[in-house]
């Protein structure tokens, strides 16, 4: 079906038209979801529920963006909804992941370069695990400013709404989970050869 059929089955609720968003996109969304909630069977429950949901706001979907980018802000909406639900434990503290300043403003350690160019070592699949492990060791509320802004490429108002929050708290926590992320990653890095 190309994306004219798929958007008037999906609206009509025809079982041919959800086969079909269903072959298409279930992985994806798995994938998105997993990044969100950290864990298999949750993110399995929160693209299930976003199916189910999108089946029920079927009527609802004007067509105005595509019906995967609707899918997409459905499931990231339920795996949200799942990481709310959970019961709250303490938020983890960031701090000693940032980096340390002297009284000039200087920082207390000089960073060097990683020998090898970022976007080259992110390209290699080892690299790309680390990132996504470092990234899971982020607390939640970093972890999920993140996820949203630089991996699903959602606008910083987006991820506001999406997260309850507003836009300077999640540009705060963009900030402060890249810079921790940062230091996560360079004991990896600093000792590349040049």
């Amino acid at each position: 079906m190309d994306e004219m059929e798929l958007a008037a089955a999906v609206r009509a609720g025809t079982n041919e038209g959800f086969e079909a968003l269903v072959r298409s996109e279930a992985g994806r969304l798995l994938a998105v979801t997993r990044r969100i909630v950290g864990n298999e069977e949750d993110a399995r429950d929160a693209v299930q529920e976003a199916f189910v949901s999108a089946y029920r706001a079927r009527a609802q979907f004007g067509g105005d963006a595509k019906v995967s980018t609707w899918l997409h802000r459905i499931a990231v909406n339920a795996a949200l909804s799942k990481l709310r639900t959970r019961r709250r434990r303490p938020e983890e503290s960031i701090e000693d992941l940032l980096p340390r300043f002297l009284p000039n403003g200087h920082h207390t350690r000089e960073f060097r370069s990683w020998a090898e160019p970022v976007d080259q070592a992110l390209a290699r699949r080892e690299t790309a695990e680390l990132v996504r492990r470092k990234i899971d060791e982020l607390p939640e509320s970093f972890r999920m400013a993140l996820v949203l802004r630089d991996i699903e490429g959602f606008s910083t108002q987006e991820a506001a709404d999406l997260l309850g929050t507003t836009p300077n708290a999640v540009k705060l926590r963009l900030h402060r989970a890249r810079l921790a992320l940062r230091t996560l990653l360079e004991p990896h890095f600093e000792g590349s050869p040049s």
